[in-house]
């Protein structure tokens, strides 16, 4: 019998769980091939059309940028809107804290979590090592004044346990968790579950401003054992947090790892304004990884700014003017391109002036953790882009396309004798992270592509006409799903599958630019993100072309072999799908129950050596 769509569904996704002037230009997005300082100028970036507005508060925000922080540094668009690193990053904001003070403004830096899983920075550490322990290094060397925790921070217990020891402590008190809490063995040997971070902070500006923040996970359920996440509903009934809130400050800000649109912000929002009705609230969201911006009332605003490095927040408001009134707040938000040419253009800086020898020094300092983990070991050149939807499935420019029908199939076949038994390979989609693109294709790449270390199993003697039958049923059965999608999406956000939530939003994103395309390709625009969310004006930093958007399949697979109906063939398929595919096989035929006992393993080659191996082959 066919498994319930519902769990066929939710297994996948789950898998996939666990952006004024003339041109100006970015440097060489080829250097950290060769582990050299990029040089600066080589790719034309547009600059940003408009100043940005500043107000007697402001913050630069920062949310899941996943280890990404040598920035993008592929040639092809959109990739070098977002070609800036962490030490150019961290120039900017000594630069706009120096113009803050010429200004006599406050300026204040958050982040909303997910350091984690992204990048070989962060994932590419050698046997023995913590994700993202050495890259944290240098997030710990920016003067952030709010960080919260993410959903990728609690994957793992020992990426839990190492921020709480060693990240943690360098925040002193602002590293925030307010309803996640690490279980730990306390000075007399006792298991004791403790907040990772604190559960708020309380602290003052430079111009003397009270600010009280809160750092709030999403309500996460797949979390490891030994950490708990408590739901922002109950959260807000604690005793701590009416204590943390019964003093009135002179704003809230608040940060966590929760998207600002259908969620549960409003919960804590509500919370606050039924104890200090007309004290401004700033909130700074994340985790769906797209650009959005609500107000949920004229008092507050609530900005979420992307993900993997590409997107710098920015919200400035009118405190002064709002101070002993019920007025509406003047507030502003902008989405900034991370790339220097937009650093130079809002701080007045010129390519000779803007790094700092901070800046450099994280700049290098990454280059030489990119080399410890020998990131830059060379697979070959990719001719071309593979995308995973900004070209149709299947396509000769799709990943999805490149990655089951030409890397599984040969990666597979090497030292394998069953490679003469004709087969068809099949895979989830969410296997799939992030885009290949043409040029050097290094561990690093590899580790940002396709990072999943899944086994491939097969099934042998299926008869042809039944195997073919297989992808389609696999795909037809998370169409038809048994219960409400609604239901489905629920529990997958709980897990922290965002692909369905990010790929609506540039589905939506490319419905939207429909015919403005021509206009855009007319006014040499290139390829980025057009953001339309619920605040007033235009949000983008830099006008762009929006980027083209295709829907791909739940499942997908190889091209079928050239065989007659009754041919017996091998059905090989990654692990993570097995109790789905034996569900959809029993359903397909009566002759034979298949059952684990008829499940081998194909090949020792895991899943994510498959591009590197077809890239040695192929791509040299």
């Amino acid at each position: 019998m066919i498994l319930p769509a519902a769990t066929v569904l939710l297994g996948l996704a789950l898998r996939g769980a666990a952006c004024a002037g003339n041109h100006l230009h970015a440097r060489d997005a080829h250097a950290h091939e060769h582990l050299n300082k990029r040089e600066y100028p080589q790719v034309p970036i547009t600059p940003p059309y408009r100043p940005l507005v500043w107000g007697d508060f402001n913050v630069i925000h920062t949310t899941d940028t996943h280890g990404w922080l040598l920035g993008h540094q592929k040639v092809s668009f959109p990739e070098p809107d977002y070609s800036g690193d962490l030490g150019e990053f961290a120039s900017f904001v000594a630069h706009m804290k120096e113009i803050a003070i010429e200004k006599d403004v406050d300026l204040l830096l958050v982040d909303s979590g997910d350091l984690h899983d992204g990048t070989g920075l962060s994932d590419g550490y050698p046997p023995g090592g913590v994700d993202a322990h050495e890259s944290n290094k240098f997030l710990e060397r920016l003067p952030y004044d709010v960080m919260a925790i993410g959903n990728h921070e609690l994957y793992i217990y020992a990426n839990t346990y190492d921020m709480y020891t060693n990240f943690v402590p360098h925040l002193d008190g602002r590293y925030l968790s307010s309803n996640v809490n690490i279980t730990i063995f306390n000075s007399e040997g006792e298991p004791e579950s403790v907040p990772v971070g604190n559960r708020y902070t309380k602290f003052t500006t430079r111009k003397g401003r009270r600010i009280t923040s809160l750092g709030v996970l999403f309500d996460f359920t797949g979390n490891d054992v030994n950490t708990t996440v408590q739901t922002v509903a109950n959260m807000v009934k604690e005793q701590w947090f009416a204590e943390a809130i019964a003093e009135e400050p002179d704003v809230f800000v608040l940060i966590g790892h929760m998207p600002v649109s259908y969620d549960n912000w409003p919960t804590v929002f509500d919370a606050i304004r039924a104890v200090h009705p007309r004290t401004p609230i700033l909130v700074f969201g994340g985790h769906s990884h797209i650009r959005d911006c609500q107000q949920y009332d004229g008092r507050s605003m609530a900005l979420e700014s992307g993900r993997y490095m590409e997107t710098i927040g920015w919200m400035s408001a009118d405190l002064g003017a709002a101070k002993g009134n019920a007025n509406n707040i003047s507030f502003t938000r902008r989405y900034l391109d991370q790339n220097r040419v937009t650093y130079e253009y809002h701080t007045k800086m010129s390519n000779q002036t803007f790094d700092t020898a901070y800046g450099r020094s994280i700049s290098d300092g990454l280059q030489e953790l990119a080399s410890s983990f020998d990131l830059s070991y060379l697979y070959g050149t990719a001719p071309q882009d593979y995308t995973i939807n900004q070209n149709p499935y299947p396509s000769n420019g799709s990943l999805l396309s490149l990655f089951i029908a030409d890397a599984i199939p040969y990666a597979l076949s090497i030292n394998n004798t069953r490679d003469s038994i004709p087969s068809i390979f099949i895979t989830n989609s969410g296997s799939q992270r992030f885009n290949i693109l043409k040029g050097p294709f290094t561990k690093n790449d590899q580790l940002t592509a396709s990072p999943f270390t899944d086994s491939f199993l097969y099934i042998s003697n299926i008869s042809f006409s039944i195997a073919d039958q297989v992808l389609p049923a696999l795909n037809n059965a998370g169409a038809n799903q048994k219960r409400k999608r609604d239901e489905i999406e629920k529990e997958l956000w709980s897990r922290g599958v965002v692909d369905t939530r990010y790929r609506a939003w540039l589905e939506e994103m490319d419905r939207r630019a429909g015919m403005g395309r021509r206009e855009a390709m007319a006014g040499n625009l290139t390829l980025g993100y057009v953001t339309t969310d619920s605040c007033p004006g235009t949000g983008d930093d830099t006008l762009h072309m929006a980027l083209p958007y295709y829907s791909i399949p739940a499942f997908i697979g190889s091209n079928p072999p050239n065989v007659t109906a009754n041919t017996p063939i091998d059905l090989v398929f990654v692990n993570f799908i097995e109790a789905q595919l034996l569900g959809i096989l029993n359903g397909l035929q009566n002759a034979k129950n298949y059952t684990t006992a008829d499940v081998s393993l194909y090949s020792p080659t895991l899943a994510n050596a498959a591009l590197g191996l077809y890239a040695q082959a192929e791509w040299n």
